[in-house]
């Protein structure tokens, strides 16, 4: 649940802080006085929408997983947001997302604005249907799981048949192009380094010349070599060093000879033709190790090209084993469901038959497989489509939903957050409305707008909005209070003694 709620600078509002209690929360006030303002506040906090508040904190109590999203529990869970240039959003001092906050947030807020369909879309119909199965039969649970596994193993062997396929229809172009790719790297058949000994023998190529005449210059050496050893014996000197570096010299030079020797025989023009066969190559695929990777996978392409036929069978064998498992999962996934469908029925038009309206269809038509079953879930009021019926209908039938599910689950501390769930009502369907979330506020910590005074009795806590200067204000009301407020809304501005005495009656029936 959710225990305070903070607001500073939002629209009609300066500052509020509010308490709230478990149960059924109403909050009434004149038109215009900021009531859906406020319920925007409170759902931007936890991410329904952007914040616009300058601050906004609340505490809550419930067992949120946050380590999913990187923050550390403490023993309650603190929301707060930020406005100056842009909105901010902390959970336990720890800085989140507006779109992690708000997946955060669905594990214990449920917010129905109006004409809101999400309890009849069919994926919530189903779950629905489902938790009441595998409430009465554990057995639901592990058919749902079965079912689940089959139509994944299906998905997966008929995205493997569809793209085998669409390969065998234009396999000969593929194992073309794969021969193609295959001749043209064999035709060239590139060494792992062989490049970089090509390019330095291309370097030596060029430099022949300089190198040929620089030899003939440094050769004139040579003709003084007696000279100097002479000049080292006269003179007493050791020859060792200088005969060294002469051999040296001696055996370089002829190492330089034979090397220019060897460039003159190739054959210039195929070594030229090689490095540009090479680059080719390189500039295609990459690096000579990317070359011959490539030639191993096309290979390996062209010899399954050869052999998709083969594939193919085997992959529609193993289709058509999968359809047949997933086919019988669903039929005993859909028997299941049709077992509890008309038990599920009869709970929601038991709350719809308190509500003053007819009872609902709850159908199932079958379909193809799909991520969900082999069946739709749908629902109309007797003979009317949903989009058809009325808003005082459409919030009714909605209200039976939630409170099938609030008889089935049986969840504590979760949040629910309604508009004007009881707008376009007579007063009497008014209360029955009162009745349903009074019960279903056993479960639910319930916030809801109402302009009924039938409603706003049956309030464990009734707020107050109103404006005094063009500045929204909320308080909670005594019972005293709560008697004023009551009677206003039966008679408006001019409250007369009767709607008092209504207005008293009502509390009495609904503390």
């Amino acid at each position: 649940m959710i225990e305070s709620f903070y607001l500073k600078e939002y629209l009609s509002f300066k500052e509020e802080k509010l308490d709230f209690k478990d149960g059924l929360i109403v909050f009434s006030g004149p038109s215009g006085a900021g009531k859906s303002v406020f319920f925007s506040a409170l759902l931007s906090l936890f991410g329904f929408s952007a914040s616009e508040a300058a601050l906004l904190e609340a505490v809550a109590d419930n067992e949120l997983p946050l380590d999913e999203y990187g923050i550390e529990k403490e023993a309650v869970t603190i929301f707060k947001a930020i406005k100056q240039k842009n909105a901010r959003y902390f959970v336990n001092s720890q800085n989140i997302s507006q779109k992690s906050l708000k997946q955060l947030s669905l594990n214990f807020i449920s917010h129905l604005s109006l004409r809101d369909s999400g309890e009849f879309e069919n994926s919530s119909l189903l779950a629905l249907l489902d938790s009441f199965a595998a409430k009465n039969e554990p057995l639901h649970a592990e058919k749902i799981a079965f079912y689940k596994e089959c139509y994944e193993k299906f998905t997966e062997a008929k995205k493997s048949l569809e793209e085998v396929s669409a390969e065998e229809s234009k396999i000969n172009e593929l194992k073309e192009f794969a021969s193609y790719e295959i001749s043209k790297i064999e035709a060239v058949n590139p060494k792992i380094g062989e490049d970089e000994e090509l390019m330095e023998f291309k370097k030596r190529l060029s430099k022949k010349e300089k190198i040929q005449e620089a030899l003939m210059q440094a050769e004139a050496i040579f003709e003084n070599e007696r000279a100097v050893n002479n000049a080292l014996d006269l003179t007493g000197q050791e020859s060792a060093l200088f005969d060294e570096a002469m051999n040296f010299l001696h055996n370089a030079f002829e190492s330089e000879k034979q090397k220019i020797s060897e460039l003159e025989e190739v054959d210039i023009e195929s070594v030229l033709d090689r490095i540009e066969q090479i680059g080719a190559l390189k500039n295609r695929f990459g690096t000579i190790e990317k070359i011959h990777e490539r030639l191993k996978k096309r290979k390996e392409e062209l010899s399954r090209y050869e052999n998709i036929s083969f594939e193919k069978k085997s992959l529609e064998l193993k289709f058509d084993k999968l359809s047949k498992e997933l086919d019988s999962a669903a039929a005993e996934l859909s028997n299941s469901r049709e077992k509890f469908l008309k038990p599920l029925e009869k709970i929601i038009n038991g709350y719809l038959e308190k509500m003053y309206l007819k009872p609902c269809i709850i159908s199932l038509s079958k379909m193809l497989p799909y991520d969900l079953g082999a069946e739709e879930m749908s629902v109309t009021l007797q003979d009317t489509e949903i989009k058809k019926i009325s808003a005082g209908e459409f919030n009714r039938l909605r209200l039976s939903f939630i409170a099938a599910a609030n008889e089935i689950k049986a969840d504590k501390n979760g949040v629910l957050i309604l508009d004007e769930i009881d707008s376009n009502l007579s007063g009497k369907e008014s209360m029955s409305v009162a009745n349903v979330l009074k019960e279903i506020s056993a479960n639910y910590q319930i916030f809801a707008i109402s302009h009924h005074p039938q409603l706003s009795s049956c309030a464990k806590q009734h707020f107050l909005v109103w404006k005094k200067d063009n500045e929204s204000c909320i308080k909670e009301l005594d019972e005293e209070g709560r008697i004023e407020e009551l009677s206003r809304m039966i008679s408006g501005t001019n409250i007369t003694d009767k709607a008092r005495e209504f207005a008293k009656s009502l509390r009495r029936d609904n503390r």
